[in-house]
């Protein structure tokens, strides 16, 4: 092997490298369950809650939130409003933004998914017994830090 060494790295201990091989694992876990029952992807999922708990957003604002390209958001929601989950209007104060609200259907979907969301965050809470609080204090401080 030519070249200059590699200078000494802890990948395995190296938080953002952690954190993401995480969220990911949990995320997938979770997708599994509703992709099953639901047939809704991560990306759909993300933006049906957001949709439910966050008012009538705008797909800019669903993207800041969830960290997802506008692209995906913008997929996500045209299926979602072709299964009926969501419908879609013009924002009167800005006409070029699109406002996304749940119909129906879509809230009896989240009626649906947010049971089995909250039993996976209490399985997530179990492993973690007297270490989760401390966890979602640190998150909390980060993602304030990063103003997320």
């Amino acid at each position: 092997m030519n070249g200059k060494p590699l200078p000494e790295f802890d990948l395995d201990g190296y938080l953002p490298y952690r954190l993401a091989v995480l969220a990911t694992d949990l995320s997938k876990d979770l997708a599994d369950q509703y992709r099953a029952r639901f047939d809704i992807s991560v990306a759909e999922w993300r933006v049906l809650v957001n949709v439910g708990y966050a008012g009538t957003p705008s797909v800019r604002d669903i993207e800041r939130r969830v960290s997802l390209e506008k692209s995906k958001v913008s997929r996500a929601a045209a299926r979602l409003e072709a299964a009926g989950y969501l419908a879609k209007c013009t924002d009167q104060a800005d006409r070029r933004l699109v406002k996304l609200s749940l119909t129906p259907k879509g809230r009896a979907l989240l009626t649906e998914i947010v049971p089995l969301a909250e039993a996976y965050q209490q399985q997530i809470r179990d492993m973690l017994g007297p270490h989760y609080q401390a966890l979602q204090d640190a998150l909390t401080t980060l993602m304030e830090k990063k103003n997320l």
